[in-house]
């Protein structure tokens, strides 16, 4: 159950309704990461003091702990407790919300900066320039085909190849 501003006003001293107001939709996203930080821990402290105080108090109405006077009820303290836990989970639901924001925006920069590492290695960084006098001039590669087999072999299957049209026409 959602505690009412104007009971927030009552349950709280001013400084920590300053703090609780922080945390609130409206003014948290105007507020820096630091301070943000600053505030939960801010509020850490009072939400234990506040804790500290009520656990004091039922004790003290169980009758464990002597005190000068005896709490008669510890509602107000814990109240205030739950309003604080409130604001601290507000303010943490934040945090966590921006360091999400922060890490896909570094995810999308990393992916991008892949990305143009990856293009710019496909492409070849210098294309060769050809043949250059630097070492001194490289001979010139030969145009001519290669011979597939021995120059012996070439001649006989020239010859046998002469020889059957030969009889081939002979024959006719």
């Amino acid at each position: 159950m959602a505690i009412e501003t104007r009971a927030e006003r009552r349950l709280l001293s001013r400084d920590e309704l300053e703090l609780v107001v922080l945390t609130r939709r409206s003014e948290i996203t105007a507020v820096a990461d630091a301070d943000l930080r600053k505030t939960v821990s801010l509020l850490r402290e009072r939400r234990d003091r506040a804790r500290a105080i009520a656990r004091q108090q039922r004790r003290e109405m169980r009758g464990k702990a002597h005190a000068s006077t005896p709490a008669s009820d510890n509602s107000g303290s814990k109240m205030k407790a739950r309003v604080l836990s409130g604001a601290i989970q507000r303010a943490n639901r934040e945090l966590s919300r921006r360091q999400a924001v922060a890490a896909r925006q570094e995810l999308v920069s990393n992916s991008r900066r892949a990305l143009k590492l990856k293009n710019a290695a496909r492409k070849p960084a210098v294309p060769k320039g050809g043949r250059t006098a630097n070492e001194g001039m490289l001979p010139n590669p030969s145009k001519k085909a290669e011979r597939i087999g021995s120059p012996m072999e070439a001649g006989r299957v020239s010859q046998f190849v002469k020889d059957a049209q030969a009889r081939k026409d002979a024959r006719d």
